[in-house]
């Protein structure tokens, strides 16, 4: 996905950041029968790591946001549930993000399934040209990073990493 600069109406609170971000209010397309489970990452080595490739590339560090996690781990999920890829799974890129807080910023958003480890999944994105270029993004500084495997899909793991500005 291009980076796009966003620019949204401001929503009211957390609670509505809560509430979309666990699908609440919204035709869910989370099934029963799909067992997953959320998978605890060192959210700070992958900052760490997408922070030495951007030195690489002359560009600043990036830093954990607790939101851009949520988000991150809503979209995972909602992949896992659906057992399949998608930018549009959990709602459009634009409102999860504008529901995460992020009004006025740059932001991006990757996806990947089947990888078993963070390193495997950045090297597919550094290998992506579209990835690496949301990963290479100057304006972006916080990110979000997360793991949901789906045992009984084809794809066994689903990640998604949520990257926005500062």
């Amino acid at each position: 996905m291009p980076p796009i600069p966003f620019r949204f109406a401001a929503f009211g609170g957390a609670a509505l950041l809560t509430l979309a971000l666990a699908g609440c209010g919204a035709p869910s397309l989370l099934t029963a029968d799909t067992p997953t489970s959320v998978v605890i990452l060192d959210e700070q080595a992958a900052a760490a790591a997408i922070s030495r490739y951007r030195a690489q590339h002359g560009l600043g560090p990036v830093t954990i946001d607790s939101s851009l996690i949520r988000a991150a781990s809503y979209q995972a999920a909602s992949n896992a549930k659906a057992g399949r890829l998608s930018h549009e799974i959990g709602g459009t890129f634009d409102s999860r993000m504008a529901q995460a807080g992020f009004g006025r910023a740059y932001a991006a958003e990757n996806l990947s399934a089947g990888a078993n480890t963070f390193d495997e999944v950045l090297a597919r994105w550094k290998a992506s040209p579209e990835h690496n270029k949301n990963m290479l993004i100057p304006q972006l500084k916080r990110v979000g990073i997360a793991r949901v495997d789906a045992p009984g899909t084809r794809y066994k793991r689903f990640w998604a990493l949520v990257l926005a500005g500062g």
